[in-house]
């Protein structure tokens, strides 16, 4: 039996709503090592050293990933608003908010493959995360006829 559109739209907040949550604490976790003045350990990839303590890994004095960690609170509590509220308006303006975090993700992930040849693997886990916001956030989009975040 095929989902209505009331009940795809809950599905689509709720799997965004993880995604963001998830990507909160990567960005937090990222953020507090900033702090501590440590770098995360790096198990599957190499590189997170020359990644956290690149000139990119701070904009005007604030740390990249407390920027990251500002936005998916921004997104997890919009969301957990249109959840509770059932306000497709929130959705629709929490899902044209994701192209800044897919843009800002594909900035860092293009600097880390061919400015400084390192990969961090919190980083791609962020990457990873505002992608599948963004993705989500097109597809409540165009199931509601609306344009796409980027026209």
């Amino acid at each position: 039996m095929p989902l209505n559109k009331n009940k795809l739209l809950t599905t689509i907040q709720f799997a965004m709503l993880l995604v963001a949550i998830l990507g909160f604490f990567d960005a937090s976790f990222l953020s507090y090592e900033y702090f501590k003045g440590e770098v995360p350990p790096c198990k599957i990839v190499t590189g997170c050293e020359t990644v956290t303590t690149s000139v990119y890994s701070v904009l005007f004095g604030v740390p990249v990933a407390l920027i990251g960690a500002v936005y998916y609170f921004i997104v997890s509590t919009l969301l957990l608003y249109s959840i509770d509220r059932k306000s497709e308006k929130i959705l629709n303006a929490v899902s044209r908010f994701t192209v800044f975090g897919f843009l800002a993700s594909l900035y860092f992930m293009f600097l880390q493959i061919f400015v400084l040849n390192a990969l961090c693997f919190y980083c791609i886990i962020s990457a990873s995360t505002s992608t599948l916001l963004f993705a989500g956030g097109a597809w409540f989009l165009s199931l509601n006829k609306k344009t796409l975040p980027i026209a």
